[in-house]
């Protein structure tokens, strides 16, 4: 099964997962989602899909929008070797995504748990995050310690880092 909008809507409300949701047109990029001029008081995230330099490890990096990504710094941080960025190709393997679409709960479809998540230790739990809902018509508005919560009980691994 591969997890599309209403899936995940459906899954969250299953497990009591408090959400909302914005439908907005088609957004492509961090510049085309500021200009809908979204909620100021959560924290639009980016979402990077990336591969080590030999490509058998894979991340999945949410990260507040605003900050810097140093990819040298992050593989030392992970214990990793050099990080770049992956494939459509391994996108759409792994995630079953395309590009344009990155988002955790992208993870919801790798069933073998090849992905590791990756974010901040800086962003606390209770903060708001904005994610597409694997389709870039829509934001999902959660906590970020719900979305751990999730991921964790899916057994996704989790990594959070210094930012």
């Amino acid at each position: 099964m591969s997890f599309d909008k209403n899936s995940i809507y459906a899954l969250l409300n299953n497990k009591h997962i408090h959400f909302k949701y914005t439908e907005h047109r088609p957004v492509y990029s961090m510049e085309e989602l500021d200009a809908l001029k979204m909620p100021a008081d959560a924290v639009i995230c980016k979402n990077l899909f990336l591969r080590n330099s030999n490509g058998k490890q894979h991340f999945l990096l949410t990260v507040p929008a605003a900050t810097p990504i140093d990819l040298k710094q992050l593989a030392t941080s992970l214990g990793s070797s050099r990080l770049s960025f992956a494939s459509a190709e391994r996108l759409e393997k792994y995630l079953r995504l395309q590009s344009g679409l990155v988002s955790p709960f992208g993870l919801l479809n790798d069933t073998s748990k090849s992905v590791i998540f990756v974010s901040s230790k800086n962003l606390p739990s209770s903060a708001i995050i904005g994610i597409h809902p694997n389709d870039n018509t829509a934001t999902v508005w959660l906590t970020f310690g719900d979305l751990l919560s999730l991921l964790s009980e899916l057994k996704v691994e989790v990594k959070l880092v210094e930012m």
